[in-house]
């Protein structure tokens, strides 16, 4: 498979609609009508790294809010292993589950990997902002999982 090209800042943000933790399908036209949407892509729920970033969201969401963003994560998880992610770590926002990765190939998240030394077809850690009209105004991709909602907040150009 080809590695989709990397959208960056003022292209379209595709699209979509998903399962969440609940087995409701939430869709990116739905929650831009909150605001502008922090759409972040993680590999696996309940993982080291996926669940410090999920957390770092979780403390930062009421200031995120107040700034006017709503936050949804997206992994290849299936609906049950997010409800117990959202349940275990008390996340309040969306999780939605791409288990065909259709979603992570469209935001070109979803490619070639290398981890100690193996090449492999992964999900890369990757965070978009997402305006009300569906232009993207951040696009970053291979983020970390530390320090990563700071460094987005320093990124937006808001307080910490």
């Amino acid at each position: 498979m080809s590695q989709q090209e990397r959208l960056g800042v003022g292209a379209q943000a595709p699209d979509f609609t998903l399962q969440n933790q609940d087995g409701r399908e939430v869709s990116l036209s739905e929650l831009r009508q909150q605001g502008r949407v922090i759409v972040y892509f993680y590999p696996a729920a309940s993982t080291p790294g996926c669940t410090k970033e999920a957390c770092d969201f979780r403390d930062s969401l009421s200031s995120l809010k107040a700034d006017g963003f709503v936050v949804v994560g997206l992994s290849p998880d299936p609906v049950a292993k997010l409800r117990s992610f959202a349940d275990k770590e008390g996340l309040p926002f969306e999780l939605l589950s791409d288990e065909d990765h259709s979603v992570a190939e469209a935001y070109a998240a979803w490619g070639e990997k290398k981890n100690y030394g193996r090449t492999y077809e992964g999900l890369i850690r990757s965070t978009f902002v997402v305006e009300p009209d569906g232009s993207l105004s951040l696009a970053q991709y291979n983020v970390r999982a530390t320090g990563h909602v700071a460094k987005l907040r320093r990124d937006l150009g808001l307080a910490s």
